[in-house]
This record gives structure tokens, C-alpha cells and sequence, in this order.
């Protein structure tokens, strides 16, 4: 039984934080000076990063006592607190143009009173104090739920709290799993106390804080859907994480991450040979890794199926092993055997639409071989009625287009649909063009990337899946200099109608999704611009998740929408 009690991220904090702005109205600005306190831990696992921003809004203009908010632990979601850290943390004020602080702020004992003189651009002066306080958590969302027996995952809609479980079965006597807010409780606590699911049961989620809680009603339902794709007003971002400094993974040069996701794990393979790790899907917090039992791994995806599929690196004439799973516990199982007769290495990207026991299509990408030779080709897999059919090696050379070898010269392939016959999509660097290739692997449409840097971009991480009736394909951008100021971007774009796909990849009509300004966390080299973006819907139908990574900037982050009628 899995009872995490996390959230309370620290990307999410600081992405929300920096959509709010003071409305000023009435307010004396002339006085407000300060516009922000970030607090650095100074020592210990986590030195160097920042505990948390605090933006003084309007209520803090006229104030001359400042208290940052230091979180009770950090991460929000671990059990490590911070009160040894408080007597010695690094502070930067942001100020309004022409004020100064004096004398200079540098380490605060934020356990005690910090006297400053705050001078204004007329030269008129005041004192203020600046000193910290432990705060815990005020979140108390409750972020996964499911049944023991039978096994159940329950359908949450947080606008109205509800928990819908999609079942004819009896559920009159029913423990849960479930996970809440970091350091939330929960009463009553259903993965100790069976409850009658065939009525509607309340569960209350307090936070940490003690004071503010949330009601959620857990009831028989099935939530009524929108007729196509995701409710654009149910987007969220869950998190935005620095996967070095939170997760604990290694950055090397070496990495050449891809991901999967199953239940409610997020499954990260960095390519290396080292074992995957899983994380929980929702919050991004470790959870260990996952039993590869005799598989190889060079990378993971998954369907729409909640099946996981892991793949080797062979070179040509070896033998291509792919694996299968649905739990990160069990040992995979040989799905797919075949020889890799394209000539050139495979494996370091694969995508697949579809559900793989029934209809599905994989294709993994074959790559060039560097100061050797490039490739135009992809290996495809489909899957009919069950049946695997017989791999085919796809040459487009004809197209003129051709790629390197792996990890950031190649390119990632993706299906348009589950039909083989819509074609696929792919891009890559350079040029970094989005293309297009219908039925007949001739290029039917490209998208340029409009971007004065997309010389330091790197766009060959796509995905594709279908989602409540809609087909969509995600693009993600890594960086190769982040240390220049070039950060990773996200588009995703719905390809239903391919007349929609002109102009360029940031105003495409197609566009449903974008996000060209994400915050990454390594900032100080040039390393390896490798990532992986996955399309993640849930099993049930109701929920979709996009995941990316760019291991070059350092960052991993994801984000949820659903297709419920609100």
C-alpha cells in the first residue's frame, strides 16, 4: 500500500508566484523599495539552491518588517526540515530602480532580526528589518486515489472535489491508496478503514498548517466528457523541477534520457546503461528504480494502454529486444525480437501511438553513425487485431532529409495517428524544421522555427498520441547553450487537421499547447543537448500528461489536462 504524503513543488511555487502582479491601486508605491526576498541555503545537501522567492505584494508596500517564508521542509515533499539551515542563509533583495539597502545583504540569521537603511531615489531613508519564519504548508489537494480490490483508479476533478470510480462493481467494502499534499492528513483514512464506495463516501484532506482543508466526495460516476481532445481550461502545470538538485540525477554528458509512464510512475531512462528510475507521476518525487530484470535498456515509452515498452541498442545485424511491462515491480517480458537490418544502430529513440496488446504502431528511429554516415531511415512495427506485424525499414532519403547519430544529431519519428497510412512527423538539427511526411513518406508540410537562437536549439524530441478523439503530437526544443541564455521550449499541437499546420512552429494554427519560456537550473556549461518529451494519457481516457527533459539545461517538468465537461 502506497501512502506518499507529498506536493507543495517548488516549480510550481515559483511559476505561479511569477504570474501575480500588485494592482497598485491606491497604494503609496513611493514606499515600497523592495520587490522581492530570495532565501539560499548555505549549506548542507541542497546548498546553493533557493529555498524560496517571496515577491512583496501590495499589503507589504508600507511595511518596514519583511518576513520570508522559509518552507517548513525542503523539498516541500521530503521529511527534511529546515530549521538548522535558518541561522545562516543567503539573501538577495530585488529593488525598485535607484533604491539602495546599506549595508550590503549577504548571510542572515533569519531566526533573529536584520536591521537595514533603505534609501529612496529622493535620498530620504528609513529602517527595516528583514528576518524569516518557518511556515508550514497550506496545500491540501488530494492528488491520486484508488481502490485495493478491485483495482480501481478513481477519476479526480478538483474544481468540484470529486472523485469519480468508474465501476458496476459491488464496493460496499473497499480500502484505498491514495496521495494528498505533502505532510497533509487525511480522515477518515481509507487505506486503513474499508468504506461503502456504492455510496458517496467524504474525505477530508487538512494541511500541513493544520487550518485549511479541502472536502472531496468520492462517489460511483462517470464524469461526462467534451466531445473532442482536452479542456483547455483544465491545463496545470505540476511541476518544473531541477532533476539534478531535487531528483538526485546525476548531469553527465553522457545522458540521453527518455521517459514512460505507467500508473502512477513516471519511468526515466537516461540511456547509459544504468537501471531506470521511477517517479510518481504527479509530483516528480524518487521513488527508486525499476525492475529490468534481464532486459537492456537504451530507452522506455509507453502506449495508451498503460503498458511500458523498453528497447536495447543494437548496432546493424544484432538482434533488436523489446520488453514489456505495466508495473515498475515486475520483471519485464520479451515482446518483440528482430534483427536490425537497416544498416546503421537503433534504439536510442522509440514512440509508439495505440495500444500494443491490440492496435498499435512503434517506431524507432535508426541514427547515423558519426564521421561514418548519416541516416534517412526508421524502423516500423505495427500492431493489428494483437498481431505483430513484420518490421519494415522506412528509407526517405528520397526526401533529402537525413540525421546523425545519437543523441542530439538524430531525430525522433512519431506516427500521425494509429492509421498507418496518415503518415509521420519528425525533426531535427540542424536545420530544426518540423516536418511532415503523409501516406507516401513524401514531405507534405514543414514548419519553420522563427527563432533568432534556433542555432543553439535543438528540436528532435516529438511524441504522439491520440486523447478523446483528438491526435496530437508534442515537440520539445532542448538547448545546446544554456549557459548563453537559450532555454528549453514546448509546443504541442493538435494534427487532426493537417491544413492547419502552416507557418511556423510557434503560430501554427494547429498549436493548442506552448510553453517557450521554461526555467531550467543548469546554467554553467555546454554539455549534451539530449531530452525526451512524452505524451501521457491515462488508461481510463480522462487525463492527459505531457512530460519533458532536457538534460543539457538541467530540467524536468510536466503538465496535466483533462477532457471533462466542467
Amino acid at each position: 500500500m502506497k501512502k506518499n504524503l507529498l506536493y507543495l513543488l517548488i516549480g510550481i511555487s515559483a511559476f505561479f508566484a511569477s504570474c501575480q502582479d500588485p494592482e497598485g491601486v491606491g497604494v503609496d508605491t513611493s514606499r515600497q523599495g523592495i520587490t522581492s526576498l530570495t532565501a539560499i541555503f548555505t549549506s548542507g545537501p541542497y546548498k546553493e539552491s533557493e529555498a524560496v522567492s517571496h515577491k512583496i505584494f501590495a499589503d507589504e508596500y508600507t511595511s518596514d518588517r519583511f518576513v520570508i517564508p522559509v518552507p517548513w521542509f525542503f523539498p516541500e515533499t521530503s521529511d527534511n526540515e529546515t530549521e538548522q539551515y535558518m541561522t545562516a542563509m543567503r539573501v538577495k533583495a530585488e529593488l525598485n530602480n535607484n533604491y539602495i539597502i546599506t549595508p550590503s545583504i549577504t548571510i542572515l540569521d533569519l531566526t533573529k532580526d536584520n536591521y537595514f537603511t533603505l534609501t529612496a531615489p529622493d535620498g530620504s531613508k528609513r529602517e527595516i528589518c528583514i528576518t524569516g519564519q518557518r511556515t508550514k504548508s497550506v496545500a491540501c489537494q488530494m492528488i491520486t486515489f484508488s481502490l485495493q480490490n478491485p483495482e480501481l483508479t478513481g477519476v479526480i476533478d478538483q474544481a468540484s472535489k470529486t472523485i469519480s470510480l468508474i465501476s458496476a462493481d459491488d464496493l460496499s467494502s473497499c480500502l484505498a491508496d491514495f496521495e494528498v499534499s505533502a505532510h497533509a492528513t487525511i480522515s477518515p483514512d481509507p487505506s486503513t478503514t474499508a468504506l461503502n464506495y456504492n455510496e458517496p463516501v467524504e474525505l477530508t484532506v487538512t494541511a500541513h498548517n493544520g487550518v485549511d482543508k479541502q472536502v472531496y466526495t468520492v462517489k460511483k460516476n462517470i464524469p461526462a466528457k467534451i466531445p473532442y481532445g482536452f479542456n483547455a481550461t483544465s491545463v496545470e502545470l505540476l511541476f518544473n523541477l531541477d532533476p539534478t538538485a531535487i531528483l538526485g540525477i546525476p548531469w553527465a554528458t553522457t545522458n540521453a534520457p527518455t521517459m514512460g509512464a505507467i500508473n502512477n510512475n513516471l519511468v526515466v531512462c537516461m540511456g547509459d546503461g544504468t537501471t531506470p528510475m521511477y517517479f510518481n507521476r504527479i509530483t516528480g518525487v524518487k521513488q527508486g528504480t525499476i525492475n529490468l530484470g534481464s532486459a537492456k535498456a537504451a530507452s522506455v515509452t509507453s502506449d495508451e494502454a498503460n503498458h511500458l515498452l523498453i528497447c536495447n541498442h543494437p548496432e546493424s545485424g544484432e538482434k533488436c529486444n523489446i520488453y514489456i511491462t505495466s508495473s515498475v515491480t515486475q520483471a519485464p517480458t520479451l515482446f518483440y525480437s528482430f534483427t536490425n537490418n537497416a544498416g546503421v544502430p537503433m534504439g536510442a529513440k522509440m514512440k509508439v501511438t495505440g495500444d500494443v496488446k491490440k492496435d498499435a504502431i512503434i517506431i524507432i528511429t535508426n541514427e547515423g553513425i558519426t564521421n561514418v554516415t548519416s541516416s534517412s531511415k526508421f524502423t516500423r512495427i505495427v500492431v493489428k487485431d494483437g498481431v505483430i506485424q513484420t518490421p519494415e525499414v522506412i528509407d526517405i532519403s528520397a526526401t533529402g532529409l537525413s540525421w546523425g547519430a545519437a543523441p542530439v544529431n538524430n531525430t525522433t519519428v512519431v506516427p500521425a495517428s494509429n492509421d498507418v497510412n496518415d503518415g509521420n512527423f519528425l525533426s531535427y538539427y540542424d536545420p530544426n524544421i518540423f516536418t511532415y511526411l503523409n501516406g507516401s513518406n513524401t514531405i507534405a508540410t514543414q514548419l519553420s522555427n522563427p527563432s533568432g537562437s534556433s542555432w543553439a536549439q535543438n528540436q528532435n524530441c516529438l511524441d504522439s498520441k491520440q486523447f478523446n478523439n483528438a491526435n496530437y503530437v508534442a515537440l520539445f526544443i532542448v538547448s545546446h547553450f544554456p549557459h548563453w541564455g537559450t532555454g528549453p521550449e514546448l509546443y504541442l499541437y493538435d494534427v487532426n487537421d493537417k491544413s492547419k499546420l502552416t507557418g511556423d512552429i510557434t503560430s501554427a494554427p494547429a498549436l493548442v499547447l506552448s510553453n517557450n519560456s521554461i526555467a531550467w537550473f543548469q546554467s554553467a556549461t555546454a554539455g549534451t543537448a539530449s531530452g525526451d518529451v512524452l505524451i501521457a494519457p491515462t488508461a481510463d481516457g480522462f487525463k492527459l500528461y505531457i512530460y519533458y527533459y532536457d538534460n543539457n539545461s538541467s530540467v524536468i517538468g510536466a503538465y496535466v489536462a483533462d477532457c471533462i465537461d466542467k
